[in-house]
């Protein structure tokens, strides 16, 4: 169970407060409540001490000998099929955490083992933040064109309460694995989104066998011909994602990998529909001019990047020209 649904099963049980009290009615309380009696909407403190009871039984379950904890792969949302032939999903696999890989504003990126017998594959846990230092300070235009099913979940989101903050935190994670679902399905070059639980993906590691994370473009330094055929493999990707009405939404070198010669997307939560947002023409036309600055900057002849030529083919991909 995700820790806002707690919280708000919690706060649901208290809807009725008022009409009880008007009728007279008083709940009784047994020898081993610890609590007084509640009224209204959980209190801060209320919440820290849910969320203590929770680590308390996180900390005491099962754990495997050999790991952190035993494979989560049977009660998260996974990933497209067919799953590729490395990964594990035998549930009584085992997952050890290896060291962080990245820290960053919106998650912090693990690296991760998942073991079964003599069988391994590496993953990147990229888990989302949620606490009250977790500063979504670029959501609104990205949220645009989506649409939440509950009042009390908007009011939340907008306002920054704790439980909103969690509901951002999660409904990113939603969007990310969505994305590459999606995108994986239809041939982009992205990790391969492996699980969703909660805030936590899970996503093909993309790096060598020893557990060192492939560099990220902004990191290279590609001779002529590097540098041109990085340049055709990025217009590729965008038009992938601009035939399925899609842009990055915050591309740059740094969300950009390459791999063997290969070059990858990631950070993909706040994928943009192109169509359904009423800012995507401007997103897309801030993507490509951001990758192309760098492109340039590295020695790539204007006539080839010329960002005005490449969002106006896109738009035209799109069908929105």
């Amino acid at each position: 169970m995700r820790e806002h649904d707690l919280f708000e099963r919690f706060e649901s049980s208290f809807d009725d407060a008022d009409t009880m009290r008007r009728k007279g009615k008083r709940a009784k309380r047994t020898a081993d409540d610890a609590e007084p009696t509640r009224r209204g909407r959980m209190t801060e403190a209320e919440k820290l001490r849910v969320a203590r009871l929770r680590e308390d039984q996180l900390s005491t379950a099962d754990t495997p000998e050999d790991g952190d904890r035993w494979s989560t792969w049977g009660d998260a949302e996974q990933g497209p099929e067919p799953h590729p032939d490395w990964l594990i999903t035998e549930l009584a696999a085992v997952d050890r955490e290896l060291g962080i890989v990245k820290t960053g504003k919106e998650a912090d990126v693990f690296l991760l083992e998942r073991a079964m017998g003599e069988k391994a594959c590496l993953l990147a846990a990229k888990r989302y933040r949620s606490n009250d230092h977790r500063m979504f300070h670029r959501d609104a235009g990205y949220l645009e064109g989506r649409r939440m099913k509950k009042s009390r979940e908007t009011r939340a989101i907008a306002n920054r309460t704790a439980f909103g903050r969690n509901l951002i935190a999660e409904q990113w994670a939603v969007a990310e694995f969505a994305a590459l679902s999606g995108l994986w399905q239809i041939g982009a070059p992205v990790p391969y989104p492996v699980q969703r639980s909660g805030t936590e993906l899970l996503l093909e590691f993309i790096g060598d066998d020893e557990g060192n994370a492939a560099p990220r473009l902004a990191q290279t330094r590609p001779d002529e011909d590097e540098l041109l055929d990085l340049w055709r493999q990025l217009v590729s990707t965008l038009m992938t994602l601009a035939e399925a009405g899609l842009t990055h939404g915050d591309l740059s070198a740094y969300n950009l990998m390459v791999h063997e010669g290969r070059l990858i997307m990631i950070d993909l939560p706040q994928v943009v529909d192109l169509v359904r947002n009423p800012r995507g023409a401007e997103f897309l036309d801030r993507d490509v001019r951001n990758i192309s600055g760098w492109f340039a900057s590295r020695g790539l002849p204007p006539e080839i990047g010329d960002p005005s030529s490449l969002v106006a083919t896109l738009l035209d991909v799109a069908g929105m020209a």
